[in-house]
């Protein structure tokens, strides 16, 4: 954790954090703009929040697009802050709903962890009911093949829709998936409101992808939530589940036990 506390020490890096929280994904061209700062500044500062994990980047056509991210936050939240100091615990829980919560410009969900294990450890983690039931307390069941459904299975509830379907599958390397209808019987499961249900079902069905990517020994790990329109309310509500399912997810792999009350994304 060394780089991430030495990567927030520098005050510019901080600004281009709080411009990220302000509006996410932004271009290297827009962040120089935003910040009235060189861009040679930029990158370089970009790149040590990059290297520190707090900064992830993907690239949409030629332009490359960066993200917070809150995964070393969580880390230090859930393994050391005991051990800090009042006030310190003050700043990093600060922090951690700073980089965690949405704002009106976010029209998705863009986390990276680095986990001890094997691409073939991870894609069995993602596709096999048993080990999902684990971690996130619900089962997909499919052959996971592109084009073939999803049953969902959570609480006792099962969803299916022919809508709910595999999207890319390659395996080892990239998953996606559309995400799961919102049906009376999951929300009876999870106390939804009336109200709360027909929010979510009127709004458009969004797409969650998996991008494995090998390094050493460790398998960096990028999940992207998208297809949300802005304000949306489905992207509210999976973005406080995310973090703990796939903070309970390297857990899981890295040391064979989970962290305890794993929230689902559905919550």
């Amino acid at each position: 954790m060394a780089d991430v506390f030495k990567a927030l020490a520098d005050p510019g890096r901080r600004r281009l954090l709080d411009s990220l929280n302000a509006r996410n994904g932004q271009s290297l061209r827009e962040l120089s703009s935003e910040l009235d700062m060189a861009r040679q500044s930029v990158s370089k500062h970009l790149a040590l929040l990059e290297s520190a994990n707090l900064v992830t980047t993907i690239w949409r056509g030629r332009e490359k697009l960066h993200y917070l991210n809150a995964e070393p936050i969580n880390a230090i939240a859930e393994r050391w802050i005991s051990q800090y100091h009042l006030e310190r615990v003050h700043a990093l829980a600060d922090l951690k709903t700073a980089l965690e919560q949405q704002t009106m410009a976010d029209i998705e969900f863009v986390y990276t962890t680095y986990i001890n294990t094997t691409p073939e450890a991870l894609w069995l983690a993602l596709t096999d009911p048993a080990f999902t039931r684990r971690y996130w307390g619900a089962t997909l069941d499919s052959d996971w093949k592109e084009g073939s459904t999803v049953t969902w299975e959570q609480n006792g509830v099962v969803v299916a829709d022919p809508d709910q379907v595999v999207l890319e599958s390659e395996p080892y390397r990239r998953l996606a998936y559309s995400w799961h209808t919102f049906t009376p019987e999951l929300a009876a499961a999870f106390g939804f409101s009336d109200d709360f249900l027909a929010i979510v079902s009127a709004e458009p069905r969004s797409k969650v992808t998996f991008d494995l990517q090998p390094m050493g020994r460790t398998v960096k790990l990028t999940v992207v939530h998208d297809g949300f329109e802005p304000g949306s309310t489905v992207l509210s509500s999976i973005r406080g589940g995310w973090p703990a399912i796939l903070s309970n997810l390297k857990t899981l792999l890295e040391t064979g036990e989970i962290l305890p009350e794993p929230t689902p994304a559905t919550s």
